[in-house]
C-alpha cells in the first residue's frame, strides 16, 4: 500500500476533500472534518484514522497499532506502517471512519454536502 492507494480509496467517497494541515500531513475530510491523516515523507507511511468501539480496541492489540496520539481519546487509531492492512481492510475502515464522522456532522453542514 501507498499513500496514493489510501487517496483513491478515500476520494471514491462522496464530498471528501483532502488538505495539508500542520505542513507536512495529508488530512482527508468530509464537512471539514478529518476521518484520515496520513504523513508525507514519512517512510514507511504512517497513517490515524477514526474507528468505532471495537476496533479501536481490536486494532491497538495488533502490532503495530496504538492509540493516535493527541486523539485517542476520540477513538483515534496509529498505524506505524500502512501495509500492515490489505486495501480490502483500508477500504473496510476508511468507510467506517467516514461514516462516523460524518455521523457527526451538524444538519447544516450536511444539508451543504446535497
Amino acid at each position: 500500500m501507498h499513500i496514493e492507494d489510501l487517496q483513491k480509496l478515500c476520494k471514491q467517497l462522496p464530498h471528501v476533500t483532502e488538505d495539508i494541515k500542520w505542513g507536512h500531513d495529508l488530512c482527508f475530510c468530509i464537512g471539514e472534518k478529518m476521518f484520515l491523516v496520513t504523513g508525507l515523507g514519512a517512510s514507511p507511511a504512517q497513517a490515524s484514522f477514526k474507528a468505532d468501539d471495537e476496533d479501536f480496541a481490536e486494532l491497538c492489540a495488533r502490532e503495530g497499532f496504538m492509540p493516535a496520539p493527541y486523539l485517542a481519546r476520540y477513538k483515534w487509531v496509529h498505524v506505524d506502517d500502512i501495509s500492515r492492512l490489505s486495501e480490502k481492510e483500508w477500504k473496510i475502515y476508511i468507510s467506517k471512519a467516514y461514516h462516523l464522522v460524518k455521523s457527526k456532522l451538524p444538519r447544516k453542514v450536511l444539508d451543504k454536502l446535497k
